[in-house]
């Protein structure tokens, strides 16, 4: 019963069903085109000869016959001819035939002119050894009672018939059998490989994100489904930790405004004089909260595919004109030049205000980082049908090891602690580039940062 469960097993079961009634249709077609029309051939053939020999019985009498029948015998060519020609009583005028069965008083007989088929064993012995054959054979009789048979050799027709039925009688059970004993050792092994995949499944589950599908090396289905979900694991594993670390940076940086804000609130109870500059303090941290929560609710609803933007084509050349003009005046404050070097004419598909927000984050972190009478670049250029976006400057860059963190939520290198920022602008790029279906990398620019952003381009009539 727990056999008949298996999917393999089932499905083993129904191609042998299948392939058994391939191979019977293939055994009917064969015999049908190997055996039953060369013999309809043969007996075509033979009825027309008999016919032929009764008519000149009719018209020149038995001698003619038996001329004619010696002459067919001796033919060369085509198959091998037999025949016997008899009186009425029983006298045998000729013939070639070994034997022959009885014809009198057959039912057969009942009308003069009718015919009857016969397969006869035509053995011919020489030398004391036998040469089989076998004869098909219409034997008729004559309207003045004689016996006309005649017939052809088909004894190469009915071995093929023989071996067709024995095939036909022992090939489908033997069939059955091998699948079934087949399907089984398959289901087996399938088995196996599928209990391995459910149990690292099961320790998954039961928590421990670490373990693995065993990959044979083979490079079969179950090695490259277990390289799938070992994949999959990893980046689930990956995810929680990067979920564990966004928690803790959660709680780390709500932390400290919640606590200022209640100390303000409490000061404020205590020393209601101070009511002006305390509600000030108090309104800033609440901005502050109310910032952090904004942010880290729009990363997530464009992470999870629930932002409700409008694609459109954008003129991306435009929209970096517009954004580093935005950013002029805090560069010129901090004496940092903020040069554009962007082709005309780029255009993509995206939503607008993601695309602008996330490239005013990518110069922000570059204005932000780079030292005073530093040098910030803002170019973009067509690349092998993509549109490659970068910001460069001149600060102290990241660390190749930190990279890959850096657009995590809140995540901050130590290095840039001192500096304002809630580690949330590069995670809102993240998830723009991700919801682009483009690719952000970050490289050195020997000193500094140089961020890529490769996206596709698209026609303006697009």
């Amino acid at each position: 019963m727990r056999l008949l469960q298996s999917l393999s097993f089932r499905l083993a079961l129904f191609y042998a069903v299948l392939f058994t009634v391939s191979v019977s249709l293939l055994l009917g077609v064969y015999y049908w085109s190997a055996i039953h029309r060369p013999m309809e051939g043969v007996r075509e053939g033979l009825r027309q000869e008999s016919a032929q020999l009764a008519a000149l019985y009719r018209q020149r009498g038995a001698d003619a016959v038996i001329a004619s029948l010696t002459r067919r015998a001796g033919a060369t060519g085509g198959r091998p001819a037999y025949h016997a020609l008899m009186t009425r009583d029983g006298h045998v005028l000729a013939t070639n035939l070994p034997s022959w069965p009885d014809g009198t008083n057959t039912p057969a007989w009942s009308d003069p002119t009718e015919q009857r088929w016969l397969r006869i064993e035509a053995d011919i012995y020489r030398d004391g050894d036998e040469d089989d054959h076998e004869a098909l054979v219409l034997d008729q009789r004559l309207p003045d009672g004689a016996r006309l048979m005649v017939g052809r050799d088909i004894n190469d027709l009915d071995d093929v018939e023989e071996t067709i039925l024995d095939a036909a009688v022992w090939l489908p059970p033997l069939i059955l059998l091998l699948v079934i004993g087949g399907g089984a050792l398959m289901s087996r092994a399938i088995g196996r490989r599928i209990e391995a995949v459910s149990g690292a499944a099961r320790q998954v589950m039961a928590g421990d994100l670490s373990k693995r599908i065993a990959v044979r090396g083979t490079r079969d289905d179950f090695d490259r489904l277990g390289e799938t979900l070992n994949l999959m694991l990893g980046r689930i594993e990956a995810s929680l930790k990067s979920v564990h670390r966004v928690s803790d940076s959660v709680v780390h940086e709500l932390r400290t405004p919640l606590a200022r804000l209640q100390a303000t609130l409490r000061e404020l109870e205590a020393d209601p004089a101070r009511n002006e500059a305390m509600l000030g303090d108090a309104v800033a941290e609440a901005d502050r909260l109310q910032t952090i929560f904004e942010a880290v609710l729009r990363i997530s609803r464009i992470e999870a595919a629930r932002y409700a933007g409008e694609t459109s084509a954008v003129d991306l050349s435009a929209l970096l004109a517009d954004a580093a003009e935005y950013y002029q005046p805090e560069a010129e404050e901090r004496g940092q030049i903020l040069a554009t070097d962007v082709a005309a004419g780029l255009c993509i598909r995206g939503d607008r205000d993601l695309l602008f927000q996330a490239v005013l984050n990518l110069i922000d972190n570059a204005v932000k980082y780079a030292p005073r009478g530093g040098r910030i670049l803002v170019a973009a250029t067509e690349r092998d049908g993509e549109v490659l976006v970068t910001v460069t400057d001149n600060g102290p860059g990241i660390a190749p090891d930190l990279r890959e963190k850096v657009t995590e939520r809140f995540f901050r290198a130590p290095e840039m602690a001192a500096e304002p920022g809630l580690g949330l602008g590069l995670a809102l790029v993240s998830a723009v580039v991700a919801y682009h279906e483009s690719r952000l990398d970050f490289a050195d620019a020997g000193p500094g940062l140089r961020v890529e952003w490769r996206l596709a381009r698209a026609s303006p009539e697009a």
